[in-house]
C-alpha cells in the first residue's frame, strides 16, 4: 500500500482500532488489577516488537533525542493508560472517563497553538465547539452510572493531561523518529514505571480465556495497529487535527458495544455521532498531511 493511499485510510483506521481497546478492556478488566494488566500487555508488546526489530531494521534514537522519546513515551502510553484503567477501577464508569478524555481535542488544540505555533481559526474552533458536543450527547446516557470518587477524577485528569501533553510534546520533539522505535522505547519505560507497583497491587491475574483475548487484542491491536498509526499520523500531520479524531471515539466505542455486547443505541447517540463527526471534519478540513514524496 503506498504513503498516499495509507493517508487516506489511516485516520478511519485509527479511530477503529483505538475505540475497540475499550471493548478488550471490558472483557479483560474482571480478571485483572489494572497494572497487572498493563504490565502483561507492555511486557507482551515488547517480546514481539523486540523479536521484529531486526527484519524492520530499526532506527534507534541516541542522546538528547531518546531522553525525548523517553518522555513522550511517559506521557502517551505510561500516564495515560494507567490513569485510564485506575479511574475504571476507583468507580468511574466509561461515560464519565470518556467525557472527560473527550476534552483532549480543545486541550491539545490550545497547548498546540501556543507551543507548536500552529494556527486556529474559526472552522477550527466551531469544529472542536461540536465534537465535543456530540460526545456529550453519545455518553449522556451512561453519566449516571458508576461513582464518582475523588480519586477516579484524579486518575482520569491524569490520562486527559498526559495524552493532551504527549502528543503535542511527540509532535514537537520525536515526529521524526522511527515509529518502531519509538514504541520499543516507550513499552521499556512504561514497564520500568509500573512494574514496580503491580508489585505491591493487591489480587492477581487470572489467566481466564476472556483475559487473554482481551491481553492479546489490546496489545496487538490497540498497542502496536492503533498506537503505530497515531505516531505516524503525528509524523505527517499537525498536532491539533490528529487530536481532533479523539472525538470519534465515543461514539465509535458505542457502536463496537452494540455489536458485541447488544448495548442499545438510542437516536439523541446517533445525533451526537452524526455531529462528532461534522466537527472533526470541520477541526480537519482545512489542513493536509505532509507526505514524504
Amino acid at each position: 500500500m503506498t504513503t498516499h493511499r495509507f493517508a487516506r485510510i489511516a485516520p478511519a483506521l485509527f479511530v477503529l482500532l483505538w475505540s475497540s481497546g475499550f471493548v478488550g478492556a471490558r472483557l479483560g478488566i474482571p480478571w485483572a488489577p489494572p497494572m497487572h494488566f498493563l504490565v502483561a500487555r507492555f511486557a507482551l508488546v515488547l517480546l514481539l516488537l523486540g523479536l521484529s526489530a531486526p527484519l524492520l531494521r530499526v532506527q534507534w534514537p541516541r542522546g538528547r533525542l531518546l531522553g525525548h522519546v523517553i518522555a513522550a513515551g511517559l506521557l502517551v502510553q505510561t500516564g495515560y493508560f494507567a490513569g485510564v484503567f485506575q479511574a475504571m477501577h476507583h468507580g468511574l464508569s466509561a461515560g464519565m472517563v470518556a467525557l472527560i478524555a473527550g476534552l483532549q481535542p480543545v486541550v491539545v488544540s490550545v497547548v498546540a497553538g501556543l507551543v507548536l505555533d500552529e494556527k486556529r481559526g474559526w472552522r477550527q474552533w466551531l469544529g472542536l465547539l461540536l465534537g465535543l458536543a456530540g460526545v456529550l450527547l453519545v455518553i449522556e446516557h451512561k453519566l449516571g452510572q458508576g461513582v464518582i470518587t475523588l480519586a477516579g477524577v484524579a486518575f482520569c485528569l491524569l490520562a486527559l493531561l498526559s495524552i493532551s501533553l504527549g502528543t503535542v510534546y511527540q509532535k514537537r520533539f520525536c515526529a521524526g523518529v522511527d515509529v518502531s522505535a519509538t514504541s520499543i522505547v516507550h513499552c521499556v519505560i512504561s514497564l520500568l514505571v509500573l512494574a514496580p507497583i503491580a508489585l505491591i497491587e493487591p489480587g492477581a491475574i487470572v489467566w481466564h480465556g476472556a483475559f487473554i483475548f482481551a491481553l492479546l487484542w489490546v496489545s496487538l491491536v490497540v498497542s502496536i495497529g492503533a498506537i503505530g498509526i497515531l505516531l505516524w499520523l503525528l509524523r505527517h500531520g499537525e498536532a491539533g487535527q490528529v487530536s481532533g479524531l479523539f472525538f470519534l471515539v465515543p461514539p465509535t466505542t458505542a457502536i463496537i458495544a452494540w455489536l458485541t455486547f447488544g448495548e442499545a443505541i438510542s437516536g439523541l447517540m446517533w445525533l451526537g455521532m452524526m455531529i462528532a463527526m461534522l466537527g472533526v471534519w470541520l477541526a480537519r478540513s482545512p489542513g493536509r498531511m505532509a507526505l514524504p514524496e
